[in-house]
Protein backbone atom coordinates (compact mmCIF):
# COMPACT_ATOMS: atom_id res chain seq x y z
CA UNK A 1 0.00 0.00 0.00
CA UNK A 2 1.68 3.35 -1.23
CA UNK A 3 -0.10 5.13 2.22
CA UNK A 4 2.37 6.18 4.83
CA UNK A 5 0.69 7.10 8.29
CA UNK A 6 2.63 9.24 10.39
CA UNK A 7 2.05 10.33 14.10
CA UNK A 8 2.62 13.94 14.48
CA UNK A 9 2.25 16.54 17.50
CA UNK A 10 0.40 19.22 15.12
CA UNK A 11 -0.29 19.01 11.94
CA UNK A 12 1.54 20.55 8.91
CA UNK A 13 0.60 23.47 7.15
CA UNK A 14 1.36 21.94 3.67
CA UNK A 15 -0.99 19.48 3.63
CA UNK A 16 -3.17 19.58 0.65
CA UNK A 17 -6.21 18.74 3.02
CA UNK A 18 -6.77 19.34 7.05
CA UNK A 19 -10.06 17.05 8.54
CA UNK A 20 -11.56 17.60 12.12
CA UNK A 21 -13.47 14.19 12.77
CA UNK A 22 -16.08 16.10 15.37
CA UNK A 23 -19.25 15.14 17.47
CA UNK A 24 -22.49 16.24 17.56
CA UNK A 25 -21.98 17.50 20.87
CA UNK A 26 -18.39 19.84 19.21
CA UNK A 27 -20.76 20.89 16.73
CA UNK A 28 -23.63 21.91 18.78
CA UNK A 29 -20.83 23.93 20.75
CA UNK A 30 -19.30 25.76 17.86
CA UNK A 31 -16.37 25.46 15.96
CA UNK A 32 -13.69 27.81 15.67
CA UNK A 33 -13.08 26.82 11.91
CA UNK A 34 -16.49 27.52 10.52
CA UNK A 35 -19.42 29.55 11.40
CA UNK A 36 -22.62 28.01 12.60
CA UNK A 37 -24.60 29.63 9.69
CA UNK A 38 -22.66 28.07 7.17
CA UNK A 39 -23.05 24.66 9.14
CA UNK A 40 -26.55 25.55 9.52
CA UNK A 41 -27.07 25.97 5.62
CA UNK A 42 -25.52 22.58 4.64
CA UNK A 43 -27.26 20.82 7.57
CA UNK A 44 -23.86 19.86 9.22
CA UNK A 45 -24.72 18.81 12.65
CA UNK A 46 -21.89 15.75 13.41
CA UNK A 47 -23.91 12.89 13.05
CA UNK A 48 -22.25 9.50 11.95
CA UNK A 49 -21.47 9.48 8.05
CA UNK A 50 -21.81 13.61 7.67
CA UNK A 51 -19.17 15.49 5.93
CA UNK A 52 -18.33 19.02 4.80
CA UNK A 53 -15.88 20.48 3.00
CA UNK A 54 -14.64 23.94 1.56
CA UNK A 55 -12.03 25.78 0.61
CA UNK A 56 -9.64 27.51 3.44
CA UNK A 57 -6.07 29.22 3.09
CA UNK A 58 -5.12 27.17 -0.13
CA UNK A 59 -6.05 23.77 0.81
CA UNK A 60 -9.28 21.60 1.34
CA UNK A 61 -10.85 21.77 4.61
CA UNK A 62 -13.20 18.68 5.65
CA UNK A 63 -15.34 17.93 8.67
CA UNK A 64 -16.22 14.05 9.60
CA UNK A 65 -19.38 13.56 11.86
CA UNK A 66 -18.89 10.48 14.29
CA UNK A 67 -22.14 11.32 16.10
CA UNK A 68 -22.05 11.55 19.71
CA UNK A 69 -19.39 11.88 21.56
CA UNK A 70 -20.29 8.72 24.18
CA UNK A 71 -21.27 6.54 21.16
CA UNK A 72 -17.89 6.84 19.38
CA UNK A 73 -16.68 3.69 18.77
CA UNK A 74 -13.90 1.82 16.09
CA UNK A 75 -16.80 0.85 14.02
CA UNK A 76 -17.78 4.94 14.25
CA UNK A 77 -14.47 5.97 13.56
CA UNK A 78 -13.55 2.88 10.98
CA UNK A 79 -16.58 4.73 8.93
CA UNK A 80 -15.11 8.01 9.22
CA UNK A 81 -11.66 6.91 7.64
CA UNK A 82 -13.30 5.31 5.11
CA UNK A 83 -15.43 8.18 3.87
CA UNK A 84 -12.06 10.12 3.95
CA UNK A 85 -10.10 7.83 2.17
CA UNK A 86 -13.13 7.95 -0.28
CA UNK A 87 -13.88 11.86 -0.73
CA UNK A 88 -9.52 13.16 -0.48
CA UNK A 89 -7.98 10.30 -3.09
CA UNK A 90 -7.26 12.75 -5.17
CA UNK A 91 -5.50 14.44 -2.46
CA UNK A 92 -1.64 13.48 -2.23
CA UNK A 93 -0.95 14.63 1.56
CA UNK A 94 -3.52 15.16 4.47
CA UNK A 95 -3.46 15.68 7.63
CA UNK A 96 -5.99 14.24 10.41
CA UNK A 97 -7.50 15.88 13.70
CA UNK A 98 -8.88 13.16 15.90
CA UNK A 99 -11.75 13.83 18.17
CA UNK A 100 -12.23 13.73 21.87
CA UNK A 101 -14.33 10.66 22.84
CA UNK A 102 -14.02 8.09 25.82
CA UNK A 103 -12.93 5.68 22.99
CA UNK A 104 -8.96 4.60 23.91
CA UNK A 105 -7.05 6.96 21.60
CA UNK A 106 -4.70 3.94 20.44
CA UNK A 107 -8.22 2.12 18.96
CA UNK A 108 -9.11 5.59 17.74
CA UNK A 109 -6.15 5.98 15.73
CA UNK A 110 -5.84 2.08 14.46
CA UNK A 111 -9.32 2.04 13.19
CA UNK A 112 -9.06 5.74 11.42
CA UNK A 113 -6.20 4.10 9.35
CA UNK A 114 -7.80 0.96 8.67
CA UNK A 115 -10.92 2.91 7.15
CA UNK A 116 -8.90 5.16 5.26
CA UNK A 117 -6.80 2.39 3.55
CA UNK A 118 -9.89 0.59 3.26
CA UNK A 119 -12.14 3.67 1.94
CA UNK A 120 -8.98 4.03 -0.80
CA UNK A 121 -9.13 0.85 -1.71
CA UNK A 122 -9.58 -0.46 -5.71
CA UNK A 123 -8.92 -2.92 -7.59
CA UNK A 124 -7.12 -2.56 -11.18
CA UNK A 125 -5.47 -5.43 -12.36
CA UNK A 126 -7.83 -5.22 -15.52
CA UNK A 127 -8.81 -1.95 -15.77
CA UNK A 128 -6.79 -0.57 -18.91
CA UNK A 129 -7.89 3.47 -17.35
CA UNK A 130 -8.35 2.54 -14.12
CA UNK A 131 -7.39 5.21 -11.24
CA UNK A 132 -5.55 4.41 -8.18
CA UNK A 133 -5.87 6.66 -4.90
CA UNK A 134 -2.92 9.08 -4.95
CA UNK A 135 -3.24 9.93 -1.29
CA UNK A 136 0.66 8.77 -0.36
CA UNK A 137 0.81 10.69 3.28
CA UNK A 138 -1.57 10.94 5.99
CA UNK A 139 -0.12 12.79 9.28
CA UNK A 140 -2.48 11.99 12.36
CA UNK A 141 -2.30 14.61 14.52
CA UNK A 142 -2.00 14.51 19.25
CA UNK A 143 1.20 13.28 19.57
CA UNK A 144 4.10 11.92 18.03
CA UNK A 145 6.63 8.82 19.71
CA UNK A 146 6.17 4.97 19.57
CA UNK A 147 3.22 5.14 21.09
CA UNK A 148 1.35 6.99 18.95
CA UNK A 149 2.72 5.61 16.37
CA UNK A 150 2.34 1.86 16.98
CA UNK A 151 -1.59 1.92 16.59
CA UNK A 152 -1.20 3.53 12.83
CA UNK A 153 1.13 0.80 11.80
CA UNK A 154 -0.93 -1.84 13.49
CA UNK A 155 -4.34 -0.48 11.30
CA UNK A 156 -1.92 -0.17 8.20
CA UNK A 157 -0.95 -3.96 9.00
CA UNK A 158 -4.58 -4.56 8.78
CA UNK A 159 -5.70 -2.88 6.36
CA UNK A 160 -3.07 -4.37 4.04
CA UNK A 161 -4.15 -8.04 4.89
CA UNK A 162 -7.64 -7.33 4.09
CA UNK A 163 -6.92 -5.65 0.73
CA UNK A 164 -4.88 -8.72 0.26
CA UNK A 165 -7.50 -11.06 0.86
CA UNK A 166 -10.00 -8.60 -1.32
CA UNK A 167 -7.37 -9.06 -4.55
CA UNK A 168 -7.43 -12.50 -4.25
CA UNK A 169 -10.93 -12.99 -4.07
CA UNK A 170 -11.45 -9.92 -6.91
CA UNK A 171 -8.94 -11.92 -9.24
CA UNK A 172 -10.92 -14.52 -11.91
CA UNK A 173 -11.54 -17.77 -11.07
CA UNK A 174 -9.95 -18.81 -14.86
CA UNK A 175 -6.75 -17.13 -13.01
CA UNK A 176 -6.78 -17.26 -9.75
CA UNK A 177 -6.66 -21.57 -10.21
CA UNK A 178 -5.82 -23.76 -7.62
CA UNK A 179 -1.89 -23.95 -8.25
CA UNK A 180 -1.95 -20.42 -9.14
CA UNK A 181 -3.58 -19.66 -5.67
CA UNK A 182 -1.51 -21.97 -3.45
CA UNK A 183 1.54 -20.52 -5.46
CA UNK A 184 0.51 -16.89 -4.53
CA UNK A 185 0.23 -17.84 -0.76
CA UNK A 186 3.13 -19.70 -0.46
CA UNK A 187 5.01 -17.08 -1.69
CA UNK A 188 3.30 -14.54 0.63
CA UNK A 189 4.08 -17.00 3.63
CA UNK A 190 7.46 -17.43 2.54
CA UNK A 191 7.85 -13.71 2.61
CA UNK A 192 6.25 -12.97 6.02
CA UNK A 193 8.61 -15.06 7.56
CA UNK A 194 5.96 -18.04 7.92
CA UNK A 195 6.54 -22.17 7.54
CA UNK A 196 5.02 -23.10 3.98
CA UNK A 197 3.69 -26.34 3.13
CA UNK A 198 1.75 -27.32 -0.08
CA UNK A 199 -0.12 -30.38 -0.54
CA UNK A 200 -0.40 -31.06 -3.95
CA UNK A 201 -2.44 -34.18 -5.91
CA UNK A 202 -0.05 -36.55 -4.97
CA UNK A 203 0.04 -35.73 -1.66
CA UNK A 204 -3.66 -35.14 -1.45
CA UNK A 205 -4.46 -38.95 -2.60
CA UNK A 206 -1.56 -40.14 -0.20
CA UNK A 207 -3.04 -38.19 2.76
CA UNK A 208 -6.41 -39.48 2.06
CA UNK A 209 -8.29 -36.70 1.50
CA UNK A 210 -11.36 -37.83 -0.43
CA UNK A 211 -13.42 -35.08 -0.12
CA UNK A 212 -10.84 -32.78 -1.74
CA UNK A 213 -10.68 -35.22 -4.48
CA UNK A 214 -14.24 -35.93 -5.21
CA UNK A 215 -14.86 -32.19 -5.61
CA UNK A 216 -11.60 -31.91 -8.10
CA UNK A 217 -12.93 -34.63 -10.08
CA UNK A 218 -15.04 -32.98 -12.56
CA UNK A 219 -11.86 -30.47 -12.91
CA UNK A 220 -8.79 -30.55 -15.63
CA UNK A 221 -6.77 -28.71 -13.12
CA UNK A 222 -4.79 -30.07 -10.17
CA UNK A 223 -6.04 -29.51 -6.34
CA UNK A 224 -3.86 -28.21 -3.59
CA UNK A 225 -4.00 -27.56 0.31
CA UNK A 226 -2.01 -25.08 1.71
CA UNK A 227 -0.38 -24.89 5.64
CA UNK A 228 0.71 -21.67 6.93
CA UNK A 229 2.32 -21.90 10.28
CA UNK A 230 3.36 -18.51 12.34
CA UNK A 231 5.24 -19.64 15.86
CA UNK A 232 5.94 -16.61 18.19
CA UNK A 233 9.35 -16.35 18.78
CA UNK A 234 8.48 -17.22 22.42
CA UNK A 235 7.01 -20.62 23.68
CA UNK A 236 3.65 -20.45 22.07
CA UNK A 237 0.59 -19.53 24.37
CA UNK A 238 -1.18 -22.03 22.88
CA UNK A 239 -2.43 -23.05 19.12
CA UNK A 240 -5.14 -21.83 17.03
CA UNK A 241 -6.29 -23.00 13.74
CA UNK A 242 -8.00 -21.08 11.13
CA UNK A 243 -9.59 -22.91 8.51
CA UNK A 244 -10.84 -21.28 5.07
CA UNK A 245 -12.91 -23.04 2.22
CA UNK A 246 -10.98 -22.33 -0.96
CA UNK A 247 -12.98 -23.01 -4.13
CA UNK A 248 -11.88 -20.66 -6.55
CA UNK A 249 -14.62 -21.36 -8.67
CA UNK A 250 -18.09 -22.90 -8.11
CA UNK A 251 -19.88 -24.18 -11.06
CA UNK A 252 -21.58 -26.62 -8.81
CA UNK A 253 -20.38 -29.75 -10.54
CA UNK A 254 -23.17 -31.66 -12.31
CA UNK A 255 -25.81 -30.15 -10.13
CA UNK A 256 -24.79 -27.42 -12.16
CA UNK A 257 -25.55 -23.52 -10.97
CA UNK A 258 -27.28 -21.63 -13.22
CA UNK A 259 -25.58 -18.43 -15.15
CA UNK A 260 -27.33 -16.13 -12.96
CA UNK A 261 -26.01 -17.85 -9.85
CA UNK A 262 -22.33 -18.60 -11.45
CA UNK A 263 -21.45 -15.14 -11.78
CA UNK A 264 -20.07 -14.24 -8.47
CA UNK A 265 -18.42 -17.51 -7.78
CA UNK A 266 -15.10 -16.55 -8.06
CA UNK A 267 -15.55 -15.71 -4.63
CA UNK A 268 -16.25 -18.94 -3.60
CA UNK A 269 -12.75 -18.99 -2.25
CA UNK A 270 -13.25 -16.30 0.14
CA UNK A 271 -13.13 -17.92 3.62
CA UNK A 272 -9.44 -19.00 1.98
CA UNK A 273 -8.65 -15.21 1.27
CA UNK A 274 -9.45 -14.43 4.66
CA UNK A 275 -7.65 -17.27 6.40
CA UNK A 276 -4.53 -16.04 3.62
CA UNK A 277 -4.67 -12.40 4.30
CA UNK A 278 -4.98 -12.63 8.03
CA UNK A 279 -1.93 -15.35 8.24
CA UNK A 280 0.12 -12.21 6.23
CA UNK A 281 -0.51 -9.79 9.10
CA UNK A 282 0.79 -12.22 11.46
CA UNK A 283 4.73 -11.42 12.06
CA UNK A 284 3.53 -7.41 12.14
CA UNK A 285 1.05 -8.35 15.18
CA UNK A 286 3.35 -10.77 16.52
CA UNK A 287 0.71 -12.79 18.88
CA UNK A 288 1.82 -15.44 21.55
CA UNK A 289 0.29 -17.78 20.44
CA UNK A 290 0.80 -20.17 17.33
CA UNK A 291 -1.38 -19.47 14.61
CA UNK A 292 -1.69 -22.47 12.02
CA UNK A 293 -3.78 -21.96 8.29
CA UNK A 294 -5.39 -25.38 6.46
CA UNK A 295 -7.17 -23.82 3.40
CA UNK A 296 -8.34 -27.06 0.94
CA UNK A 297 -7.83 -25.52 -2.87
CA UNK A 298 -9.98 -26.76 -6.23
CA UNK A 299 -12.44 -25.74 -8.62
CA UNK A 300 -16.03 -27.44 -8.85
CA UNK A 301 -16.83 -28.15 -12.13
CA UNK A 302 -18.26 -30.77 -14.86
CA UNK A 303 -15.70 -32.40 -16.13
CA UNK A 304 -16.70 -36.00 -17.91
CA UNK A 305 -15.51 -38.01 -14.56
CA UNK A 306 -17.27 -35.21 -12.21
CA UNK A 307 -18.48 -36.88 -8.89
CA UNK A 308 -21.77 -38.23 -9.97
CA UNK A 309 -25.06 -37.72 -7.46
CA UNK A 310 -24.35 -40.89 -4.99
CA UNK A 311 -20.95 -41.59 -4.94
CA UNK A 312 -19.52 -42.11 -1.62
CA UNK A 313 -16.36 -39.92 -0.80
CA UNK A 314 -13.95 -41.04 2.09
CA UNK A 315 -12.87 -38.41 4.06
CA UNK A 316 -9.13 -38.17 6.19
CA UNK A 317 -10.80 -38.98 9.08
CA UNK A 318 -11.90 -41.95 7.92
CA UNK A 319 -15.64 -41.25 8.02
CA UNK A 320 -17.80 -41.38 4.48
CA UNK A 321 -20.20 -38.93 2.71
CA UNK A 322 -22.95 -40.06 0.43
CA UNK A 323 -22.75 -36.68 -2.22
CA UNK A 324 -26.66 -36.40 -2.87
CA UNK A 325 -25.62 -32.95 -4.37
CA UNK A 326 -22.51 -31.76 -6.09
CA UNK A 327 -23.33 -27.97 -5.28
CA UNK A 328 -22.81 -28.82 -1.88
CA UNK A 329 -19.01 -29.12 -2.13
CA UNK A 330 -17.64 -26.75 0.24
CA UNK A 331 -18.50 -28.89 3.42
CA UNK A 332 -16.42 -31.40 1.83
CA UNK A 333 -13.25 -29.97 1.19
CA UNK A 334 -13.58 -28.47 4.64
CA UNK A 335 -13.97 -31.92 6.42
CA UNK A 336 -10.77 -33.30 4.87
CA UNK A 337 -9.11 -29.35 6.22
CA UNK A 338 -10.81 -29.96 9.66
CA UNK A 339 -10.04 -33.03 9.64
CA UNK A 340 -6.29 -32.25 9.30
CA UNK A 341 -6.42 -29.45 11.76
CA UNK A 342 -7.93 -31.89 14.52
CA UNK A 343 -4.70 -33.83 14.12
CA UNK A 344 -2.60 -31.17 14.88
CA UNK A 345 -4.66 -31.08 18.84
CA UNK A 346 -5.01 -26.98 18.07
CA UNK A 347 -6.52 -25.87 21.05
CA UNK A 348 -9.11 -24.08 19.00
CA UNK A 349 -10.29 -23.76 15.60
CA UNK A 350 -12.14 -21.72 13.88
CA UNK A 351 -13.56 -21.99 9.87
CA UNK A 352 -14.36 -19.58 7.59
CA UNK A 353 -16.67 -20.49 4.54
CA UNK A 354 -18.77 -19.06 1.90
CA UNK A 355 -20.99 -21.83 2.69
CA UNK A 356 -24.97 -21.72 2.10
CA UNK A 357 -27.22 -19.88 0.65
CA UNK A 358 -29.54 -20.60 3.44
CA UNK A 359 -27.68 -18.63 5.57
CA UNK A 360 -27.84 -15.95 2.82
CA UNK A 361 -31.53 -15.77 3.25
CA UNK A 362 -31.93 -15.93 7.20
CA UNK A 363 -29.42 -13.13 7.96
CA UNK A 364 -28.87 -11.19 4.95
CA UNK A 365 -25.78 -9.97 2.66
CA UNK A 366 -23.92 -8.42 5.59
CA UNK A 367 -24.12 -10.71 8.33
CA UNK A 368 -22.22 -13.64 9.12
CA UNK A 369 -23.82 -17.07 10.37
CA UNK A 370 -21.73 -18.15 13.83
CA UNK A 371 -22.20 -21.83 14.60
CA UNK A 372 -19.60 -23.78 17.23
CA UNK A 373 -19.47 -26.29 20.37
CA UNK A 374 -18.04 -24.32 23.29
CA UNK A 375 -19.91 -21.35 24.91
CA UNK A 376 -16.56 -19.51 25.57
CA UNK A 377 -14.69 -20.11 22.07
CA UNK A 378 -18.06 -18.96 20.74
CA UNK A 379 -17.91 -15.68 23.15
CA UNK A 380 -14.85 -14.76 22.21
CA UNK A 381 -15.48 -14.85 18.52
CA UNK A 382 -18.63 -12.69 19.16
CA UNK A 383 -16.54 -10.06 20.81
CA UNK A 384 -13.66 -10.28 18.15
CA UNK A 385 -16.86 -9.46 16.01
CA UNK A 386 -17.62 -6.35 18.13
CA UNK A 387 -14.15 -4.52 17.84
CA UNK A 388 -13.19 -5.61 14.05
CA UNK A 389 -16.86 -4.17 13.09
CA UNK A 390 -17.78 -7.54 10.96
CA UNK A 391 -21.18 -8.86 12.22
CA UNK A 392 -21.67 -12.08 13.29
CA UNK A 393 -24.52 -14.10 14.60
CA UNK A 394 -24.97 -17.00 16.85
CA UNK A 395 -26.68 -19.47 15.40
CA UNK A 396 -27.71 -23.31 16.93
CA UNK A 397 -26.47 -26.56 16.60
CA UNK A 398 -29.66 -28.63 17.41
CA UNK A 399 -28.53 -32.09 17.61
CA UNK A 400 -31.53 -34.06 16.40
CA UNK A 401 -31.22 -32.23 13.12
CA UNK A 402 -27.83 -34.49 12.54
CA UNK A 403 -31.08 -36.87 11.65
CA UNK A 404 -31.87 -34.88 8.17
CA UNK A 405 -28.51 -36.21 6.75
CA UNK A 406 -28.47 -39.84 7.83
CA UNK A 407 -27.53 -42.23 4.85
CA UNK A 408 -28.55 -45.46 4.32
CA UNK A 409 -25.21 -46.30 2.41
CA UNK A 410 -22.52 -43.97 4.49
CA UNK A 411 -21.91 -42.61 7.50
CA UNK A 412 -23.71 -39.61 6.29
CA UNK A 413 -25.02 -37.77 3.46
CA UNK A 414 -23.79 -34.18 2.18
CA UNK A 415 -26.83 -32.65 2.25
CA UNK A 416 -30.18 -32.81 4.86
CA UNK A 417 -33.87 -31.37 3.65
CA UNK A 418 -34.73 -28.31 1.86
CA UNK A 419 -35.03 -26.19 5.46
CA UNK A 420 -32.28 -24.81 8.44
CA UNK A 421 -29.64 -25.76 5.35
CA UNK A 422 -26.73 -23.60 7.24
CA UNK A 423 -27.29 -25.56 10.65
CA UNK A 424 -27.27 -29.09 9.00
CA UNK A 425 -23.89 -27.90 6.71
CA UNK A 426 -22.90 -26.57 10.14
CA UNK A 427 -23.32 -29.76 11.97
CA UNK A 428 -22.08 -32.02 8.82
CA UNK A 429 -18.64 -30.03 9.82
CA UNK A 430 -18.99 -30.76 13.62
CA UNK A 431 -18.50 -34.24 12.30
CA UNK A 432 -14.60 -33.66 11.22
CA UNK A 433 -13.65 -31.74 14.46
CA UNK A 434 -12.22 -34.12 17.04
CA UNK A 435 -13.53 -34.18 20.22
CA UNK A 436 -12.54 -32.20 22.81
CA UNK A 437 -11.35 -29.05 20.89
CA UNK A 438 -13.70 -25.85 20.67
CA UNK A 439 -14.42 -25.08 17.11
CA UNK A 440 -16.28 -22.21 15.65
CA UNK A 441 -17.65 -22.16 12.09
CA UNK A 442 -18.20 -18.78 10.44
CA UNK A 443 -20.35 -18.71 7.23
CA UNK A 444 -19.68 -15.71 5.49
CA UNK A 445 -21.83 -16.44 2.27
CA UNK A 446 -23.44 -12.88 2.50
CA UNK A 447 -20.75 -10.83 3.50
CA UNK A 448 -17.62 -12.19 1.73
CA UNK A 449 -19.17 -10.05 -1.68
CA UNK A 450 -20.84 -6.60 -1.98
CA UNK A 451 -22.33 -5.03 -5.13
CA UNK A 452 -21.59 -1.71 -3.50
CA UNK A 453 -19.71 0.34 -1.91
CA UNK A 454 -20.57 0.83 2.01
CA UNK A 455 -18.03 2.45 4.10
CA UNK A 456 -14.62 0.67 4.52
CA UNK A 457 -16.32 -2.21 2.01
CA UNK A 458 -15.81 -1.60 -1.49
CA UNK A 459 -17.88 -3.32 -4.38
CA UNK A 460 -16.99 -6.89 -4.81
CA UNK A 461 -14.76 -8.71 -2.59
CA UNK A 462 -14.80 -7.52 0.94
CA UNK A 463 -11.77 -9.33 2.64
CA UNK A 464 -14.92 -9.85 5.42
CA UNK A 465 -13.56 -12.14 8.45
CA UNK A 466 -9.71 -10.60 7.95
CA UNK A 467 -9.75 -8.45 10.61
CA UNK A 468 -11.66 -10.30 13.28
CA UNK A 469 -9.44 -13.66 12.48
CA UNK A 470 -6.10 -10.64 13.66
CA UNK A 471 -8.36 -9.64 16.79
CA UNK A 472 -8.52 -13.12 17.40
CA UNK A 473 -4.97 -14.09 17.24
CA UNK A 474 -3.83 -10.96 18.81
CA UNK A 475 -5.61 -12.00 22.11
CA UNK A 476 -5.78 -16.00 21.75
CA UNK A 477 -4.15 -17.14 25.00
CA UNK A 478 -6.07 -14.80 27.14
CA UNK A 479 -9.41 -15.93 27.41
CA UNK A 480 -10.46 -15.62 31.02
CA UNK A 481 -6.92 -15.57 31.92
CA UNK A 482 -6.43 -19.08 30.63
CA UNK A 483 -4.31 -20.33 27.58
CA UNK A 484 -7.51 -21.32 25.48
CA UNK A 485 -10.82 -21.91 25.44
CA UNK A 486 -12.09 -24.62 27.72
CA UNK A 487 -12.25 -27.94 25.88
CA UNK A 488 -15.93 -28.96 24.16
CA UNK A 489 -18.16 -31.46 26.49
Amino acid sequence: MQISFRAVRVLPKRAKAHIWIVTSETVAAGLAQISPRDLDNADFSGKTGQLYTWPSEGRTAVLVGVGSRAEVDSNKMRRAGASIGRKLGKQSWIGVDLPDVELDGAASRQALVEGIALGSYKFLTYKSEGEPTKLNRVDVAGGSGAANQHPLDLGKAVAEAQMLARDLVNEPGGTLTAPEFADRAAAIGHDRGLSVKVWDETAIADGGLGGILGVNRGSTLPPRLLELTYDPPEPPNGTLALVGKGIVFDAGGLSIKTGQGMMTMKCDMGGGAAVIGAMSAMTQIAPAAQIRAFVPMTDNMLGGDATRPGDVLKIRNGKTIEVLNTDAEGRLILADALSLASESEPDAIIDLATLTGACMVALGPKIAGLMGNNDEWIEAVKQASDVSGERVWHLPLPADYSKQFESSVADMKNIGTPHGGALTAGLILQEFVAEGIPWVHLDIAGPAWSDSDDAEITKGGTGFGVRLLIELAKNFGHLDGDNAPSPAE
